[in-house]
């Protein structure tokens, strides 16, 4: 039996496209290995994504400023050992204590994305007014999925290219050091 090209997926041209993934959604290349469009609803999957994307985003943001920047009454420390710093001093309650306080925020924004009220991520927050038109905003949705997935796969890069080498991302670029 010979399938047509609409049958395929365009991130992974071997695979089949997904049945629930037919583009209806900004960035929507119909990559799903793992089937999870079949079991959960793409609107659930869609706000995690954004979620952990914008929380990325500003990860590798932070990852890349701490190099030239500390905090005062903070010592000078690669990122990855801050994280072990702030563990052991007792900032870790804090973290937990906001990141919570900013789920709670996930939690209603979800229902209201299943309730039909709103769309996945979106937060109506548009201080500057950048998204005049409906073409505009399609354009800031696609880069804004784009950058996102690239950012949760740039922070664990950068995690672990620190666990392996023992430098920091810029430290990196400018005194290569091999494994081998």
């Amino acid at each position: 039996m010979r399938m047509q090209a609409g049958d395929f997926s365009d991130a992974v041209p071997f695979l089949k496209r997904p049945v629930n993934l037919d583009g209806s959604y900004t960035g929507d290349v119909g990559f799903d290995p793992l089937g999870f469009s079949d079991v959960f609803d793409l609107r659930v999957l869609r706000e995690a994504e954004l979620k952990h994307g914008r929380f990325a985003m500003l990860a590798v943001l932070g990852f890349t400023v701490q190099e030239f920047y500390t905090f005062p009454f903070f010592p000078h420390m690669a990122p990855v050992d801050a994280h072990d710093y702030c563990v052991t001093a007792g900032c870790g309650s804090q973290v937990i204590f906001w990141i919570s306080f900013v789920e709670i925020f996930g939690v209603v924004a979800l229902f209201e994305t299943l309730q039909g009220k709103r769309e996945p991520g979106d937060f109506a927050f548009d201080p500057l007014g950048l998204a005049k038109s409906e073409a505009v905003l399609e354009k800031y949705r696609l880069a804004e999925i784009k950058h996102s997935r690239l950012a949760m796969i740039a922070i664990g890069g950068f995690i672990h290219q620190y666990w392996v080498t023992k430098q920091t991302v810029f430290e990196q670029l400018g005194n290569f050091k091999s494994l081998a």
